[in-house]
């Protein structure tokens, strides 16, 4: 049974630039309509996206 998922995406906020599935170890991210989406099962909620996002659009 997956964990629950701790990462947000404000897709408000998401830009669509990228950066966050460039930067994910797991590749558990990816873009969708222009936004980032992120895929429950394969992230592992390391918190490296929400350092990469540059305009916050990602919480833990």
């Amino acid at each position: 049974m997956p964990q629950p998922m701790a990462v947000t995406i404000d897709l408000e906020k998401c830009t669509g630039c990228g950066a966050c599935v460039d930067t994910c170890p797991v590749d558990a991210l990816k873009l969708e309509n222009d936004k980032a989406v992120v895929d429950p099962e394969t992230c592992i909620d390391c918190g490296t996206c929400v350092d990469e996002c540059p305009v916050e659009a990602i919480t833990l």
